[in-house]
């Protein structure tokens, strides 16, 4: 008999806790099933199920040997996925989660082009501002800016984007300007509320030395777009992506505050499910990321 056949009949037995569900579940007889799994016990010499006339259930050595099958028959059946995926064009929804102020200022302007050149995906997608449990709640994937947080996904860098301290022209002209890292102390901060690590910047000092500022802000709030108008409107010191500042400093409206400092970079990841098989509509929007950024080169982003 097929070993994955006999595989199968075991595995769905425990599954489905009983040869009658079993059978049922597969399409076939019965019988069909309690001879797989009878030639599976035969052909490695063990006893892998405890039968009653009430119930049946696997024996130790048919739970360890249950772990191991599964795993085989997950990866049989990812393995014809990808024979199949490779030969259709990649389809359905795709479900993300992507932060507000990346999804507003660079997701969205070219969703349409993917959107076009993939016409069988619908996309969802959810902007917030926190970190979402992709498989519980039911994501395909995420983009995230910044440090990543130790896990169990996957995770493929698109792109990074520079992070400068900026303040108007009439912060400036109103507090004076920082010349040392030390002297922030003295000014207003404007934070953002969704930083792991509270409200502290995390700074390069002109001799490369890493450095910290704690300070409780003048403002704090969740969102990006919030602080930079902040920031445009004089009341005090704001550190932002530059996908956020850039606009608005070819403007005139901020200048950077302390300009001799090390220029700072946040990576920009797409972070997807574990497993050696990538869904071909999160393969296909992870390309697209990567081609249409690469293209645009990181000082746009």
């Amino acid at each position: 008999m097929d070993r994955l056949t006999e595989m199968e009949a075991f595995a769905t037995v425990v599954d489905q806790g009983g040869f009658t569900d079993a059978a049922k579940k597969m399409g076939i007889s019965k019988s069909a099933v309690s001879k797989h799994v009878s030639a599976l016990e035969a052909r490695l010499g063990a006893r892998l199920l405890n039968r009653t006339t009430r119930r049946v259930s696997p024996t130790e050595i048919g739970l360890a040997y249950y772990d191991r099958a599964r795993r085989v028959l997950n990866d049989a059946g990812e393995a014809d996925a990808l024979v199949t995926s490779m030969q259709t064009a990649p389809s359905g929804l795709l479900r993300i989660s992507v932060a507000t102020d990346f999804g507003v200022n660079l997701l969205s302007p070219v969703l349409g082009e993917f959107l076009q050149e993939f016409p069988e995906i619908t996309v969802n997608m959810v902007l917030n501002n926190r970190y979402v449990e992709l498989i519980s709640e039911g994501f395909d994937m995420a983009i995230r800016v910044g440090e990543l947080e130790d896990s169990s996904l996957r995770a493929r860098k698109l792109t990074e984007t520079s992070r400068r301290m900026i303040a108007s022209p009439d912060y400036f002209a109103k507090f004076g300007r920082p010349e040392r890292i030390d002297d922030l102390n003295d000014h207003k901060l404007l934070h953002y509320s969704n930083q792991s690590a509270g409200n502290v910047w995390k700074l390069t000092a002109p001799s490369g030395e890493r450095r910290q500022v704690r300070s409780a802000g003048w403002l704090t709030v969740n969102d990006g777009q919030s602080l930079l108008h902040a920031a445009t409107a004089g009341l005090g010191i704001a550190y932002l992506p530059s996908f956020l500042y850039a606009d608005a400093m070819r403007e005139g409206l901020v200048e950077e505050a302390m300009p001799d400092l090390p220029m700072e970079t946040l990576g920009i990841y797409a972070i997807y499910p574990p497993g050696r098989f990538t869904q071909p509509k999160v393969r296909a929007f992870i390309d697209f990321l990567a081609k249409t950024f690469a293209e645009k080169g990181p000082d746009n982003w």
